[in-house]
């Protein structure tokens, strides 16, 4: 069975497309699984399909803990199962289900799989992931790896917009940081999984549609506060001091130049800088 996990804030519209393209693989067995982050979307219930389950999250827990939600359900249903998560702005191409089954019965030593993904224009938007700890530089490839003739080519962390889960290969549910409300979880929890040895790859067999920023580019200021939290976070955990305190000053003196010609891009950065000092010390506050 594959279950598709996807997180629904106010994007009834375009989770109606996602459904429709996976609606389109009758032969595979799969369910549907929405975790409804914004209880006032009337249209949501209103979506239909043959195997569809919506979990209510009842306020907007973010897209760590709405994972997690919706994987202990799935964990509970079937704790062998392949969850896909994907993005409520994707779509599937046509034939993606037969794939995954084919692929994780022929590889069943992966634990966690990325997919090519394609903007609707037909341009790569991600294609794996890299780190280089030594420089705190997380690397967002464009292009295929150079081993296209394989099935898939391992790497430092994959794209939580289309991340597979072999259930298989966890002792437990496998779990998102809950300390990240949006954004570096994905790399967060490839870097988590990876030291326990599981192996971490994407594939050029598999692909998706997305339509990027589709949802987050509705409020600019709280998607940039949201990045710089999360990215502070992630460099403290996996950097060098040095390399952390570099990148910080870096990114304060760039918000602080922002200023005057995009007041949006420097109040959003800023008020990240602000959430991540109030969390190494809660009585730290930056005056506007």
């Amino acid at each position: 069975m594959i279950y598709l996990l996807t997180v629904n804030y106010y994007s009834s519209h375009l989770i109606e497309r996602l459904i429709n393209s996976i609606t389109t693989h009758p032969a595979t067995p799969h369910q549907i699984v929405i975790v409804n982050n914004s209880p006032n979307d009337h249209e949501l219930p209103k979506l239909h399909a043959q195997s569809l389950q919506i979990l209510e999250a009842k306020t907007n827990l973010g897209f760590s803990k709405a994972c997690n939600l919706g994987l202990n359900w799935i964990y509970n249903q079937d704790s062998k199962a392949i969850v896909w998560i994907v993005n409520p702005d994707t779509y599937l191409p046509e034939n993606t289900l037969t794939k995954i089954t084919t692929l994780f019965e022929t590889y069943p030593e992966l634990s966690i799989l990325g997919t090519c993904i394609y903007t609707p224009t037909g341009d790569i938007w991600f294609a794996g992931g890299g780190f280089i700890p030594e420089r705190g530089a997380i690397l967002c490839n464009k292009s295929l790896p150079s081993t296209t003739e394989n099935i898939y080519a391992t790497c430092d962390w994959v794209s939580g917009c289309s991340l597979l889960l072999n259930l298989q290969q966890f002792r437990s549910c496998p779990q998102f940081d809950p300390a990240y409300f949006l954004y570096y979880e994905d790399f967060d929890f490839c870097q988590r999984y990876a030291k326990q040895g599981h192996k971490i790859a994407i594939t050029s067999k598999i692909a998706l549609v997305h339509q990027p920023s589709a949802i987050t580019n509705r409020n600019i200021a709280k998607k940039i506060a949201h990045s710089t939290y999360s990215y502070l976070l992630t460099l403290e955990r996996y950097t060098n001091k040095a390399i952390f305190l570099l990148r910080f000053f870096r990114l304060t003196i760039h918000a602080l130049i922002l200023l005057l010609p995009k007041p949006q891009t420097a109040l959003g950065k800023l008020v990240g800088i602000s959430s991540y000092l109030r969390r190494v010390n809660p009585n730290c506050r930056i005056r506007y």
